[in-house]
């Protein structure tokens, strides 16, 4: 599985980058706003352009997603030929982020406004990973549509089921892959149970009909559902740094080194200050 840094900080990707298991960077508007004005905050001098086309050069080799912000077909065509065309000649590595449907008001004939867009620039050869994903049959439609990568928003996705069933939970907490019951009743989104469920439904219809496009999995809240959606097939899943880094973090592996070093003798010790 490839794993993806969420991320628009240069020293976070730095730091993930230099852990050599890096395989690409996903960024958004948000993230990209405030790593810009942490920068300006130091003192330094940035413009937003030069510090994507920095970000872009540092990933050379990796895929890096920007996001458009548009809401109808037009804008985002017209924005994400801009973003290809201003950045990816820096390391030809940009993949242009389409929402699976832009529309949040009473447009619902302009539903279909994000899977024409994916069409249009794939034809076009811009790469697309469609975000916003949390259906099946969402992801489905984005791959017919040409995305290269479609993600599904795992913690969202939980987050919603929970608040729509009246739980209280904090953000980071774990959901677990095979929902909840409560009585005879399966707390569920249209049959999809949680997340990482939503993730695995993905993969084996893209797996069952052939489907080349990648399955990303987003909104990766824990390392537990980061090792979830490895075990139900994501091709990839992006995570924030401090995530990627739990993920090494065990109590054992502590104490395993703890005594390693303390029953080090000190003849051993010798060989490697040779």
């Amino acid at each position: 599985m490839e794993l993806f840094v969420d991320s628009a900080s240069l020293d976070e990707i730095s730091h993930a980058l230099d852990t050599g298991v890096l395989d690409g960077v996903t960024t958004n508007p948000s993230k990209m706003k405030e790593a810009v004005e942490l920068v300006k905050k130091q003192g330094k001098k940035v413009s937003l352009t030069a510090y994507i086309k920095q970000l872009c050069r540092m990933c050379k080799g990796l895929p890096v997603s920007l996001e458009v912000i548009g809401a109808s077909y037009e804008d985002l065509v017209r924005e994400g030929l801009l973003l290809h065309r201003m950045f990816n000649p820096v390391a030809k590595n940009v993949v242009v982020k389409i929402p699976v449907n832009p529309q949040f008001d009473t447009e619902k004939h302009r539903v279909h406004d994000g899977i024409k867009a994916i069409r249009s620039l794939s034809k076009k050869g811009v790469r697309v990973n469609c975000t916003l994903v949390f259906t099946p049959e969402q992801a489905l439609l984005a791959a017919k549509a040409g995305a290269q990568f479609v993600s599904p928003f795992c913690g969202r996705l939980d987050d919603y089921i929970r608040s729509s069933h009246g739980m209280k939970f904090s953000k980071g907490e774990y959901y677990p892959a095979e929902g909840k019951k409560r009585w005879a009743k399966q707390w569920n989104d249209q049959g999809v149970v949680s997340g990482i469920d939503l993730v695995a439904q993905c993969v084996e219809i893209f797996d069952v009909h052939g489907i080349k496009t990648k399955v990303l999995a987003a909104s990766i809240r824990n390392v537990r559902q980061l090792r979830e959606a490895a075990v139900v097939g994501a091709h990839c899943a992006t995570m924030s740094l401090e995530t990627l880094e739990a993920a090494l973090v065990h109590p054992k592996t502590e104490q395993g080194m703890k005594k390693f070093s303390d029953d080090v003798v000190p003849e051993y010790a010798s060989l490697f200050k040779k």
